[in-house]
């Protein structure tokens, strides 16, 4: 059986957050600045090991149905991100990219990504993909309606050419996908391009989730054979 390479992109679903904060004793809103600081983290252990691409599972489309006060507060917590923390990612040499529905945040928040993506844009030491207002099914009845709305042709429409409508076009479907915090679903998380990844499933919380642990799932996935359904 040959060995895989190290995953050239990973997906990454954060879970724990607010379960990390109830088991502390800390405010639930604390978890996700806690867990904020472990993805950084974690994107330095994930392209110092050679991985090229980090999608991360920030912030769902039905996150919007949480309460008033913590859809405030990770709001807040992203405006920060993209004030005060993108220049550190640009002197690491990391691109930024937002993928989801932009529509449903306020315009100053589309403003401030658009110009994260943009100030990163050149950026070669690694691409972070944050999905934010993202859903699978949603991104697939987006794609679709584009399709319908500039007139492809039937024939001309086949898996690439779907694939090109996506949310996440140009990106290199995920190899590897983790989820922390226990849970053994994906949750709307890239349905279409995760069809063939390699899946693995942590019981840590995912502010607690160590380098350690990440390097051993990079060991186990170098096993496993992946046979894209032949």
């Amino acid at each position: 059986m040959a060995e895989n390479p190290i995953p050239k992109t990973i997906g990454a679903i954060l879970d724990g957050n607010r379960r990390w904060a109830a088991a502390n004793g800390v405010p639930k809103l604390e978890g996700h600045r806690a867990g904020y600081h472990r993805l950084k983290e974690f994107a330095r252990w994930a392209y110092a090991a050679g991985v090229e691409t980090v999608l991360v599972y920030a912030f769902s489309t039905e996150n919007w149905q949480r309460e008033e006060s913590e859809v405030s507060y990770l709001m807040q917590l992203l405006r920060w991100v993209l004030e005060s923390e993108i220049n550190e990612f640009h002197r690491d040499g990391i691109r930024v990219r937002f993928i989801g529905d932009h529509s449903r945040f306020s315009k100053e928040l589309q403003q401030l990504m658009t110009k994260a993506e943009a100030k990163t844009q050149n950026n070669t030491k690694g691409t972070m993909c944050v999905l934010v207002s993202y859903g699978g099914r949603a991104e697939i009845v987006a794609a679709a309606k584009k399709i319908i709305q500039e007139g492809v042709a039937v024939d001309a429409l086949d898996e690439d050419a779907f694939a090109a409508h996506l949310w996440t076009a140009g990106i290199r479907d995920p190899d590897l996908i983790i989820r922390t915090g226990g849970v053994s679903r994906l949750s709307n998380f890239l349905p279409w391009q995760g069809a063939y990844s390699e899946l693995f499933f942590s019981e840590t919380l995912w502010p607690d989730f160590t380098k350690e642990e990440f390097l051993a799932i990079l060991a186990e996935y170098a096993k496993r054979e992946r046979r894209f359904g032949k």
